[in-house]
């Protein structure tokens, strides 16, 4: 038995809206050390989601921490996958199969270097793009067809430094006053795709 079959076992809470038809998976990595990094900014956009609809993400399951809350008129299962980035697709797709939902009802949050802090960018699908975490889930999957919002923040300071140091850098102060602005972009962008509306989303939140 897994340590992640045990918590599941141990954690008790019971989903109350019924069966969900979206997920909304936020990526990063576990850990007090990762907190606050620009690899984590998944997690964070989900935080900034649950605040909002006012539920938290502290059930055990899928290999993620997850929970659940009604957006419009959709049941979401919240995920922030515990797998560390590059084995995200282990709990998506554990995810995606136990409930039966296509990739299409399948909203991915995660880091982007290519957009500076306070920037994202949404997509109706598309590759992987050399994101390790976007890469598990497609691999695993079999599919490209995710809707995902990039979340910038920032490109490397000299094309010398090295990227997984930088990814795992944390945000200055300043840089997290521009980020609360993107995760702020994020949940409203999720309130739309959830309601069908990507390409309003796309339309007002682009960069």
């Amino acid at each position: 038995m897994s340590i992640w079959d045990i918590f599941e076992k141990i954690s008790t809470d019971k989903p109350s809206q019924g069966k969900p038809g979206y997920i909304i998976a936020g990526l990063g990595n576990p850990g007090i050390q990762y907190e606050k990094t620009r690899h984590n900014a998944g997690f964070l956009a989900i935080e900034k989601l649950c605040e909002k609809f006012q539920f938290e993400t502290k059930k055990a399951q899928f290999k993620s921490m997850v929970g659940q809350t009604i957006i419009g008129d959709k049941v979401c299962l919240v995920m922030k996958p515990q797998t560390y980035m590059n084995n995200s697709g282990e709990a998506v797709t554990a995810a995606m199969d136990y409930y039966k939902i296509p990739p299409e009802n399948v909203i991915i949050i995660y880091d982007d270097i290519s957009l500076e802090p306070s920037k994202i960018r949404i997509r109706r699908k598309g590759s992987h793009g050399g994101h390790n975490g976007m890469r598990s889930i497609i691999e695993l999957s079999g599919s490209e067809d995710f809707p995902r919002i990039k979340i910038g923040v920032g490109k490397k300071p000299h094309p010398q430094y090295n990227l997984a140091d930088w990814v795992l850098s944390k945000f200055t102060d300043d840089e997290m006053k521009l980020m609360d602005e993107a995760f702020e972009k994020a949940v409203l962008s999720v309130e739309l795709m959830v309601s069908g509306k990507i390409n309003e989303a796309m339309n007002k939140y682009n960069s």
